[in-house]
């Protein structure tokens, strides 16, 4: 018997969601109707996937459904699809038009166990995957591998990104175990994007691997994430910043949100961010000559060390 499937991105419609789109391609290969959950519709199963603990939760009032699935992160770390959804590399793009991308996974997991991550919890240590079906329609592939080059078998994976011939935005590539073999291959990829690094943990001085890498790719062609407020101080924030620009590498400022969605950002993290993060800005002035309100100038921060101006 056919089933009446709702499904409702709980983060919003901002990405394609990876699961909801396995398990749409699974019930209409099985014969079911698939459709964005609607208050006042009857269903026989409603799925919703919600992926960061920040997000504000869906309003289930009006949701009739004999079940509602809920999975995630942003539900409970320990959630999984169907063994028969997971087993699939079906996947339905068109629940997501406005996006003509593919989105691909050559590993889970990772081989860091940093104190701010839950990745290897939530998928364990890295383990090479089965790639899913591409966007017919697709223009470029989204690689959303936690440490790309920690995958053992990275570079099948290269091979089959230099087979369809795409451009590939690559988000998670480690340089402390990057090497010049495969920052050769990187570069036979048509990219996407910049390439995405992170300098994480600001204890551990990157600028001399940074460096080596940037011996083999162009610097233009990396952007490195800075975590702030993860037990860093404005000096180890600051110092890593200008290592980065005198590289030549752009970063780019997240402020640190933990799993519960308890901790704010400071004031200083924003405004960290919003200097960072803005090219024009951040090319233009130094970060204290860069003045976010009327009659504030961030040279505050460098000089008091408070990170919650009144």
């Amino acid at each position: 018997m056919t089933e009446r499937i709702g499904i409702i991105d709980v983060d919003g419609h901002n990405f394609p969601n990876f699961a909801l789109m396995r398990v749409s391609a699974y019930h209409k290969r099985r014969g079911d109707s698939v459709e964005w959950a609607e208050p006042l519709k009857r269903y026989d199963k409603v799925m919703a996937s919600k992926i960061f603990t920040f997000s504000p939760d869906y309003d289930y009032d009006g949701i009739e459904a004999d079940i509602i699935i809920k999975g995630g992160t942003g539900y409970d770390i320990a959630t999984r699809l169907p063994a028969e959804i997971e087993a699939s590399t079906e996947m339905d793009y068109t629940i997501y038009p406005q996006y003509p991308i593919s989105i691909q996974f050559f590993s889970r997991g990772c081989i860091r166990r940093c104190p701010f991550c839950l990745v290897q919890e939530k998928e364990g240590f890295i383990t090479p995957v089965t790639p899913v079906d591409l966007n017919p329609a697709g223009t470029h592939i989204e690689v959303l591998d936690n440490n790309f080059f920690a995958n053992p078998a990275w570079k099948d994976a290269i091979d089959y990104l230099l087979a369809k011939g795409q451009k590939v935005n690559l988000h998670g590539v480690d340089v402390r175990i990057m090497n010049e073999e495969q920052a050769y291959w990187l570069n036979k990829l048509r990219l996407y994007k910049s390439i995405h690094i992170a300098w994480d943990l600001p204890h551990i001085d990157l600028t001399d691997k940074l460096r080596e890498i940037t011996r083999y790719i162009k610097p233009y062609k990396l952007m490195c994430y800075v975590l702030v407020g993860y037990g860093s101080t404005i000096e180890q924030d600051m110092f890593r910043i200008e290592r980065l620009r005198e590289l030549g590498i752009k970063p780019f400022v997240m402020p640190y949100r933990d799993f519960e969605n308890e901790r704010v950002p400071t004031k200083y993290e924003k405004d960290l961010a919003q200097y960072v993060n803005k090219p024009m800005i951040f090319k233009s002035c130094s970060f204290a000559d860069f003045s976010p309100r009327k009659g504030f100038r961030c040279e505050y921060y460098l000089t008091t060390n408070c990170r919650n101006p009144v």
